[in-house]
């Protein structure tokens, strides 16, 4: 069991947003709190996949929330982030925001419906029957599968689920069962690495804040970073502490 003083006493705390330090477009009971008393040492490691740091650093500012981009990490962009270093000179066709594919220009990548080689999925809220389509047949032909995050859902407004990206993944795989997807975002270790790294802290000097053991705690327990449970059920992230938290660290 991580206790208060656990959490009193790390140098960095990592915050998943969706469900965790945002309940919908609002901000969770009791996270306004915590970022207040601990502003210096939060760094954020979401599944978002369809917004940029700069993007997501903007509406928290909105409301009152103020955290620079550089302790932001969000999925779709490290996606982005990931093909542009390993993946820099393929053709990628896109099944992402438009701030992703934009995103992605930026760092030079070469989008294309032209005999795509890598497949790119994030959450697309503007997916149409046309652009699955165009997926399905470049995997049908061998395109790689490049996959921000596999949530199905992440929690909404009064815990609604809303659909994520892994429901996407589950209609392409259902299309082309032979697609082995290459996820980056969690529980890949490579955000909550990052992360640290903008905190300059380790591991065991960490905490992990989140309300999905199996992608928040598994990701977090990989790297030894102890893992607070939260949840639409908790009351706040801060009242009764020890109430509250679990150690997913092995």
């Amino acid at each position: 069991m991580v206790t208060g003083n656990a959490l009193a006493r790390a140098k960095g705390i990592l915050i998943d947003l969706d469900g965790s330090f945002l309940d919908g477009l609002a901000l969770a009971p009791g996270a306004r709190e915590l970022f207040e008393s601990n502003a210096g040492r939060i760094a954020f490691v979401s599944n978002n996949s369809s917004h940029t740091p700069e993007e997501m650093s903007a509406e928290l500012a909105v409301a009152g929330i103020k955290v620079e981009p550089s302790r932001i990490f969000l999925a779709g962009a490290q996606a982005v982030t990931w093909l542009a270093t390993h993946r820099g000179t393929t053709r990628i066709f896109a099944l992402a925001s438009r701030s992703i594919r934009h995103l992605a220009r930026k760092q030079g990548l070469n989008l294309s419906l032209e005999e795509p080689e890598t497949v790119l999925l994030c959450r697309d809220i503007e997916l149409s029957y046309e652009r699955l389509a165009i997926a399905i047949s470049a995997l049908q032909d061998g395109a790689e599968l490049i996959v921000a995050n596999p949530d199905l859902t992440h929690p909404g407004a009064n815990g609604v689920p809303v659909p994520e990206t892994g429901m996407l993944l589950a209609s392409l795989r259902a299309a082309v069962p032979s697609a082995a997807p290459i996820i980056v975002g969690k529980p890949r270790v490579t955000m909550f690495a990052a992360a640290l790294r903008s905190l300059g802290v380790r591991p065991e000097e960490a905490v992990m804040i989140g309300d999905n053991p199996a992608t928040d705690g598994a990701g977090a327990s990989a790297l030894g970073i102890p893992f607070i449970l939260v949840g639409r059920h908790r009351d706040a992230l801060t009242r009764d502490i020890d109430g509250l938290l679990w150690n997913r660290a092995a």
